[in-house]
């Protein structure tokens, strides 16, 4: 039976595990695979895994616990390893690397910030500081305009639309990136101009939310920051 991977702590993490349960019907009981001063949470996985709510509720509670107790180090859900044997082999192979990344997240959470802004304000934006912009859309609107001037305001203002949510995504960035351990930013979507997680330190939680709201408040309402956390540092493992 393939072995179900929770979670990778210190050897000398407390493990608590008795009052935990695992994924499958009935719950898979928890163990530990050790080796080479890290430990692996795991449980037998059970046949046919799906990404059911009791299943991901169990993940996500299995790590908080963990976490509660000591640096984690969390598997996202679905995880599997061959056997014990082989996950034990795995962490003697990068224990080294393992204990470094568990210092490095120890005491830390991780936020996800997605960042928008309204389309019309921004295309209205635009329309008023850029030159170009105005006069390509005269053109199309005139009776003697051509496919060619439709194709090449559009391709104008989208250009202008990704310019100016980069910069904008940037300015966030800096902004927000001093209230924080490290940020690892992803792809952010037709919709969004920012896709950002911040690791942060637990203490200074508080701190970070209040710093988000700030960058929030300054933008104004044609601004929408969706702010999702605490969460386990799935971006930083």
């Amino acid at each position: 039976m393939s072995t179900y991977v929770y979670a990778i702590t210190s050897a000398d993490h407390p493990l608590r595990l008795d009052d935990l349960q695992g994924v499958g019907e009935p719950p898979s009981p928890l163990r530990a695979v050790t080796a080479d001063s890290v430990a692996a949470v795991v449980s037998d996985a059970p046949e046919g895994l799906r990404a059911k709510r009791r299943d991901v509720l169990a993940h996500e509670q299995v790590l908080e616990a963990l976490m509660s107790d000591g640096a984690t180090l969390p598997m996202r859900f679905g995880l599997l390893g061959p056997d014990d044997a082989r996950v034990a082999e795995v962490l003697g192979r990068e224990a080294d690397a393992y204990r470094q990344r568990l210092a490095e997240l120890d005491g830390h959470v991780e936020y996800n910030l997605k960042a928008a802004r309204d389309e019309e304000d921004l295309l209205r934006e635009i329309m008023a500081q850029s030159e170009q912009v105005r006069e390509l859309n005269e053109r199309s609107r005139s009776e003697s305009a051509t496919h060619d001037d439709r194709i090449a305001l559009g391709e104008l203002v989208a250009n202008e639309v990704v310019a100016r949510g980069g910069s904008q995504a940037e300015a966030t960035l800096e902004r927000l990136s001093p209230a924080a351990t490290r940020a690892s930013r992803a792809e952010p979507g037709s919709s969004h101009f920012l896709n950002v997680s911040f690791l942060v330190p637990a203490g200074s939680a508080d701190a970070f939310v209040q710093a988000v709201s700030a960058e929030a408040d300054r933008l104004g309402d044609a601004y929408t920051f969706t702010l999702t956390g605490p969460l386990p540092p799935y971006s930083f493992v």
